[in-house]
């Protein structure tokens, strides 16, 4: 993280107490919940490292993304993030950049996007060693098959 200071947002959850605030004031809202409730609730269970409260919030700002064209510029971040931290790679990146071309400069994006190339670069690096392995394992068992096949005859 030191590097990229300006994403903290991907490691810092909120203490219990504070999201418990959030929710409790989305759930008093209830059908009626305003978008700004609904936001400040979404981006708290974004933060969380509880994968459920994750999916919950990129679910509510997915909602505000759609339904509040007005609030789509401050959704797109936190949807990025929320993507980021459930491994759902393609999407956090997608987010990020409709936020950088809005906004070029912007730190916390910019920084986001090192830390999606990152995974995406190491997650590479697994599948592909993955695969590596599967494919010689299937090389080892299908010259063991030849080689039964080829002492039968």
């Amino acid at each position: 993280m030191t590097q990229l200071p300006y994403a903290a947002d991907a490691e810092s959850p909120l203490k219990p107490a504070e999201l418990q605030v959030l929710r409790s004031q989305y759930e008093k809202e209830g059908e009626y919940v305003g978008v700004q409730t609904k936001f400040n609730f979404a981006w708290g269970l974004i933060k969380s490292n509880q994968r459920a409260d994750q999916q919950t919030g990129v679910r509510l700002l997915s909602e505000i993304f759609r339904t509040s064209p007005e609030r789509r510029r401050e959704c797109l971040y936190y949807l990025a993030l929320g993507n980021y931290k459930l491994g759902n790679y393609a999407e956090a990146r997608r987010y990020n950049d409709l936020l950088l071309d809005k906004e070029p400069a912007n730190l916390q994006a910019g920084s986001l996007r090192g830390l999606i190339d990152d995974k995406v670069a190491k997650e590479g690096l697994v599948g592909v060693a993955i695969l590596s392995g599967v494919a010689i394992a299937a090389g080892v068992v299908g010259g063991m098959i030849f080689r039964g096949v080829g002492k039968k005859r």
